[in-house]
């Protein structure tokens, strides 16, 4: 264990700017705690060494959980050059050139590889674990061929807003032709904690919609020289003692009965339509299900005075 003078957990370990979904850039501080905590729980579930690429730019706290997992379990960091980023054609050949076993992918990235991977019909036998976050996982056609394909490759689920990093995991299982087209986002790691919550602050029952608080370890101190902003998003933690606090995170959710949540979108982008309150999320991954439909986006509209429609 390395240990430095005067060094806390509680001392910061890095600044990282998100726009989340205001549009407005604001400096999340994040404290060692969190970041220990994260690469702790991660070492424990997959302590093998691996390859792993760094995809991440350093400005993405996604790239401190690929460096430091990798390099604290004695695994090898492979790099790439910043035109292999760009060029997804070359970067699919280029991983199994690499015998690369683990990949931390956005969502939208991981899309687009598995759509490369099946329509060329390479294969990756050294893949071993894909970690994908950023926003909510959708199974495809591509996806599910993807990992048909590498039954000896596992993928996993992360959540958490910059605020928190990772605060909960799902590890999907069984035939990928099985697999749900939203994947829950699954329980909380380590030391961490997920509340759902009510407009009063109020835990709900399972099955029941609420938003997410997120507790525990991975919370951040708040936001850089914004202390308003910081008390409104960052509140006491009536759950935990010590003056605990815990982030409003603005992302809805339910518990399932095997103790997993299933994500239900933004509360920002809940509309009301004749009395209703609609989430277009919701809507959105229905109409995703329909054959021959990529991507679908719900808006409310108003083209007509007093005839709101989506």
């Amino acid at each position: 264990n390395l240990h430095v003078e005067g060094l806390a957990p509680s001392h910061l370990a890095y600044v990282i700017y998100t726009s989340g979904s205001t549009g407005v850039p604001k400096g999340v501080a994040m404290p060692h705690r969190g970041l220990v905590n994260l690469l702790a729980w991660q070492r424990e579930q997959l302590p093998e060494p691996a390859r792993t690429l760094q995809f991440a730019a350093l400005g993405f706290d996604v790239a401190f959980q690929e460096i430091f997992s990798t390099l604290a379990s004695g695994g090898t960091l492979v790099l790439l050059r910043e035109g292999l980023r760009q060029d997804l054609p070359a970067l699919a050949e280029w991983l199994a050139e690499e015998s690369v076993e683990r990949l931390f992918l956005p969502c939208i990235a991981l899309q687009n590889l598995c759509e490369l991977w099946s329509q060329r019909g390479a294969l990756l036998p050294m893949l071993r674990d894909v970690i994908t976050a950023g926003e909510q996982l959708r199974i495809t056609p591509a996806i599910r061929l993807m990992f048909g394909k590498h039954p000896q490759a596992r993928l996993h689920n992360h959540y958490g807003p910059t605020e928190t990093h990772v605060v909960s995991t799902h590890t999907l299982s069984g035939l990928p032709e099985k697999w749900k087209d939203l994947p829950p986002i699954g329980k909380p790691v380590g030391n961490s904690r997920i509340h759902v919550l009510d407009a009063q602050r109020n835990p709900v029952p399972v099955g029941v919609a609420g938003e997410l608080y997120l507790g525990g370890a991975q919370v951040a101190r708040g936001y850089l020289s914004q202390p308003e902003l910081s008390a409104d998003r960052f509140v006491p933690d009536p759950f935990s003692r010590g003056g605990a606090r815990m982030y409003r995170s603005g992302d809805l959710g339910r518990w399932r009965a095997d103790g997993s949540i299933e994500y239900l979108g933004r509360n920002d982008h809940q509309v009301k339509l004749r009395g209703y309150r609609v989430e277009p999320g919701e809507i959105e991954a229905q109409l995703a299900r329909l054959d021959g439909v990529r991507e679908a986006a719900v808006i409310a509209r108003e083209d007509q005075p007093g005839e709101k429609r989506l």
